[in-house]
C-alpha cells in the first residue's frame, strides 16, 4: 500500500486549493477524481470570484483560462412576461485585482489541476473512493475501486461535492433532504463575441451577469442566471428539491419556460445551445452543516454545504475552506498529532473566516422564505403592477394614481400583512 501525507478525494476548486496547500507546506499530496481529470464532473454557474482564488493561486488571473471580468450585475423579478430589474456596473472591476470572472469549469479546473502538479500533488483520475480505511478507530486512509487500490495517509480531505457520500459513511454529514438541496440545470448557448457584446452593452472582453427571481422559478425559492463568456451564455436556472418535487416540474421544464420569456429570449436569440448541464447545491447552509472534522479528517466546499446562495458565492467559500484544510493538515502532521482536537483548529479558523460567519448571518433565510413562498409570488406582481401604472402616462392626476397603487398593493396584501412581512424579513437578514 502506498502511503501518503494527505489524500484529497475529489479534484474541484476546495479540493485542489487544499491539495496545493499541503504540497506547498512540504506534504506528499495526492488528489483522487473521479473524472478523467479535474473539471469533466465538476458544475456550477459560472462565477469565480478573485480575492479567494489569488490567496490559493496569486495572479492567477494572467494564464488562467477565464472568460470575462464581471464589470455589471444585474437582478430581476419576473412576473409572466414582464420584469422589474436593477444593476450595477463597475468598469474598473475589467482590471486587476478584479472582482469575479465568469469561467467554463471543464478549462478552469483542468487548470488548477495542473497548478497542482507543479505544486507536486499527484493527481489519480478515473478513481472512484470507496470509503476510509481504519485502524481501530483511526483513519490510516482510503479504499478506491481499484484493484489493489488502498492508499495510507495520516490526514484525508473530504472534497468530494454535495452527495457526500464517504463523508456520510464516517458518520460526518447526514443524507441529504429535499429542503437543503437545489436542483439546477444550465445551458451553454453558443454566441458570436460582437453580438453578446452589443446585447449587454459590454465594451470587448467585458463580462455580465443576471441573476432573475419570481416568475423564473414558478414562484418556487430559487433564482435563474444568465453569465456571459467568451462567445457563450452560460443560461440557467436552480429550484429547491421540496418545491420541484412538490409541484411535479422538472428542472429541464423550469429551463424551457426561463427561455421562452420575451427578456431572455431576446438576449439568446440565435444562439446554439452546446452543452446541457444539471446537478445538485447544497442550500442548508448555516443550520445543514454536517460535523466539518473527525480523527485524521476534514470536510470542505460543497460537502460541507459551504454555499452562500443569497450572494451568488460558492467558489470562494470552497477555495477558502480548501486552502485553510491544506495548512491545518500540514501543520498537524509536522506535529505529529491528528487527532480529532488537532483537526479542530480547521474549524476554529473556518469560523473565524467570512466563511462560516456569512453563513451565519443568513442561518434563517432559506427557512424564512420556504414558509413565506408570497415573497416569489405575490410580490413580483404586486411590483409589476405598480410599475406599470406609476410609468403609464394618462390623464389621471399623479396624486390620484398613488392612491391607486396603494389601493392595488393593499388588496395583495394587506397593512398587517405587509408590516409582518417586512418585520420577518428584517429578523431573517439582519
Amino acid at each position: 500500500m502506498e502511503n501518503f501525507d494527505v489524500i484529497v478525494v475529489g479534484g474541484g476548486p476546495a479540493g485542489l486549493a487544499a491539495a496545493i496547500s499541503a504540497a506547498r507546506a512540504g506534504m506528499k499530496t495526492v488528489v483522487i477524481e473521479r473524472g478523467d481529470y479535474p473539471g469533466t464532473k465538476n458544475v456550477m454557474g459560472g462565477v469565480l470570484y478573485s480575492r479567494a482564488t489569488e490567496a490559493v493561486i496569486p495572479e492567477f488571473w494572467k494564464e488562467a483560462p477565464l472568460e470575462r471580468p464581471v464589470i455589471e450585475q444585474r437582478y430581476g423579478f419576473l412576473s409572466g412576461d414582464e420584469i422589474f430589474a436593477a444593476a450595477y456596473r463597475d468598469p474598473a472591476w475589467a482590471g486587476p485585482p478584479y472582482n469575479a470572472h465568469t469561467v467554463l469549469r471543464v478549462k478552469f479546473d483542468k487548470w488548477l489541476g495542473q497548478q497542482a502538479e507543479k505544486a507536486g500533488v499527484m493527481i489519480i483520475t478515473e478513481t472512484v473512493v470507496e470509503d476510509l480505511l481504519y485502524k481501530g478507530d483511526n483513519v490510516v486512509g482510503v479504499r478506491t475501486g481499484r484493484a489493489e487500490g488502498d492508499l495510507g495517509a495520516k490526514v484525508v480531505i473530504l472534497a468530494e461535492g454535495v452527495n457526500a457520500f464517504i463523508a456520510k459513511k464516517a458518520g460526518l454529514a447526514p443524507q441529504l433532504r429535499p429542503d437543503t438541496v437545489a436542483v439546477a440545470v444550465k445551458e451553454i448557448i453558443q454566441l458570436p463575441q460582437e453580438k453578446l457584446e452589443d446585447r449587454f452593452c459590454l465594451e470587448p472582453g467585458q463580462g455580465a451577469t443576471i441573476e432573475l427571481f419570481g416568475d423564473s422559478t414558478d414562484g418556487m425559492l430559487g433564482t435563474a442566471f444568465i453569465y456571459t463568456n467568451k462567445d457563450s451564455l452560460s443560461v440557467g436556472v436552480g429550484a429547491l428539491l421540496e418545491p420541484l418535487i412538490r409541484k411535479k416540474w422538472t428542472p429541464n421544464d423550469l429551463l424551457e419556460s426561463l427561455k421562452a420569456k420575451p427578456y431572455v429570449k431576446r438576449l439568446i436569440q440565435g444562439g446554439e445551445t452546446k452543452e446541457y448541464l444539471a446537478h445538485l447545491i447544497p442550500e442548508g447552509g448555516y443550520n445543514a452543516m454536517p460535523k466539518l472534522h473527525r480523527q485524521g479528517v476534514m470536510v470542505v466546499g460543497d460537502t460541507a454545504m459551504l454555499v452562500n446562495g443569497l450572494h451568488r458565492e460558492g467558489s470562494n467559500l470552497a477555495m477558502t475552506s480548501g486552502k485553510i484544510a491544506g495548512e491545518v493538515a500540514a501543520q498537524a502532521i509536522q506535529a505529529g498529532d491528528v487527532s480529532d482536537q488537532a483537526m479542530s483548529v480547521y474549524e476554529t479558523r473556518l469560523r473565524d473566516s467570512f466563511v462560516v460567519k456569512d453563513l451565519h448571518k443568513y442561518r434563517k433565510v432559506t427557512g424564512f422564505f420556504e414558509d413565506n413562498p408570497h415573497f416569489f409570488q405575490v410580490y413580483p406582481e404586486i411590483m409589476m403592477n405598480a410599475a406599470r401604472m406609476f410609468f403609464t402616462a394618462d390623464e389621471t392626476p399623479k396624486k390620484e394614481r398613488q392612491k391607486q397603487i396603494m389601493k392595488m398593493v393593499f388588496e395583495h396584501r394587506s397593512k398587517g400583512a405587509l408590516i409582518g412581512d417586512l418585520f420577518g424579513a428584517w429578523r431573517a437578514l439582519k
